[in-house]
């Protein structure tokens, strides 16, 4: 049987075949639109980025969804405005990142210039951010932020690590959401599994500060008499290996604490070598009388 002096069977797989193509054209140009929308929709910063508040001298990249022409890098000026089409100047100094988004997005729609502005801000440099560590450190001083998810472990790495004779707690100060903010953190407990909350991130213009440690003082006849750092739950003995031990002219018997009262009066008296050593301890070791 023929149509139009060609086989039936033979033009329907010529049919068969030109459906088959188009259809798997029409897949591809389906799977390729779906990758293109996919790409080019906004993704979510890092939760730090988002937290990060913004500061004169530092860039972001703002990007509008499906609005290539309001994609560009900007610089928050001295007084924390950035130049943006369409809509000029925008405040956005001291507002974080996920709030700066928000400015941009409402300043669009109540324009006029867009229905449902869908926009990404994301840092690129961070560069007005100071933060000041100062106290018992190897370095004192402020230090830039380089990146918006620094903590308060990478300050101190910064700053050169705690002198020896830095206390285990330092105080960061700062603001958090328009309000001042004081936190005392445990430094021997950052890292640990139960204590990563102690390693905050840190803000421009936070202050970070390391006291002295805790001391006390021992001296008479002991190897090495002098100030030494107390530890946590710190007992006469264990004072007095720290200070080398007796000497052999030392005795235990001659051992006596010098303590300032509340009311500032020193009291004198005779531990046990359990007792629990306080700050600004004075331990004296007599000369054995025999």
């Amino acid at each position: 049987m023929t149509l139009f002096g060609v086989p039936l069977i033979l033009r329907s797989k010529r049919w068969l075949g030109v459906l088959a193509g188009a259809l798997l054209l029409l897949l591809g140009t389906t799977a390729m639109a779906a990758t293109v929308t996919a790409s080019a929709a906004p993704s979510a910063p890092s939760g730090a980025s988002r937290e990060y508040v913004l500061s004169p001298d530092d860039v972001v990249h703002v990007a509008v969804f499906q609005n290539p022409d309001l994609t560009l890098d900007v610089v928050v000026d001295e007084r924390g405005y950035i130049a943006y089409p369409l809509i000029g100047s925008v405040h956005v100094g001291g507002a974080s990142v996920v709030d700066a988004e928000r400015v941009i997005a409402k300043a669009l729609h109540d324009g006029g210039f867009l229905v449902s502005p869908q926009v990404r801000v994301t840092l690129v440099q961070v560069k007005g951010s100071l933060v000041t560590v100062l106290g018992h450190v190897a370095r004192p001083g402020r230090y830039s932020l380089d990146s918006a998810d620094l903590r308060v472990s990478d300050m101190i790495a910064l700053a050169g690590g705690i002198n020896p004779d830095g206390a285990d707690i330092l105080v960061l100060t700062g603001n958090r959401n328009g309000k001042p903010m004081r936190r005392e953190i445990n430094v021997r407990s950052i890292g640990q599994a139960d204590a990563v909350s102690e390693n905050v991130l840190v803000q421009s213009g936070d202050l970070m500060f390391v006291d002295r440690a805790p001391m006390f003082f021992i001296y008479g006849e002991v190897q090495k008499p002098g100030a030494y750092r107390l530890e946590n739950d710190m007992t006469v003995m264990q004072a007095l290996a720290t200070g080398g031990g007796l000497t052999p002219k030392g005795t235990q018997r001659g051992l006596t604490i010098h303590r300032k009262s509340p009311d500032g009066k020193i009291e004198i008296f005779q531990p046990k070598l359990d007792d629990i050593i306080r700050v600004n301890d004075v331990l004296q070791i007599q000369e054995s009388l025999f």
